[in-house]
């Protein structure tokens, strides 16, 4: 979690989708937003012996269906990617924000390829 948090202070007005081995997982209040505006599960993770945070998540090749519908919702999205082999990793696997998604970013319609 120290990891999130960190990426998340350094994006506090994004929803965070953190990557997750096979997921994109969402934290705390972007949890509870992710699963109202993409109608997913929310559940929670423990952290720590007596907490436990809100969690909401998808399969990272998701990501083309889930990511359209939170930036129409009007949100920031910022996607946080695993920057290194979880196999090769001396501990935690490095990640890090590889696209800030907003309501004013032309995205590719992958139907027709058009911007």
């Amino acid at each position: 979690m120290k990891q999130y948090l960190e990426i998340k202070n350094q994006h506090p007005d994004t929803l965070v989708l953190f990557r997750m081995g096979d997921f994109f997982e969402t934290f705390n209040e972007d949890a509870k937003i992710a699963s109202r505006i993409l109608d997913i599960t929310l559940t929670k993770r423990a952290n720590g012996a007596a907490a436990h945070v809100p969690l909401a998540g998808f399969p990272h090749h998701a990501l083309d269906s889930y990511l359209p519908k939170l930036v129409e919702a009007g949100l920031r999205v910022a996607i946080c990617e695993q920057v290194e082999d979880p196999k090769l990793a001396k501990g935690i696997v490095k990640r890090e924000v590889i696209e800030v998604v907003t309501p004013g970013t032309a995205t590719t319609d992958s139907s027709s390829g058009k911007r």
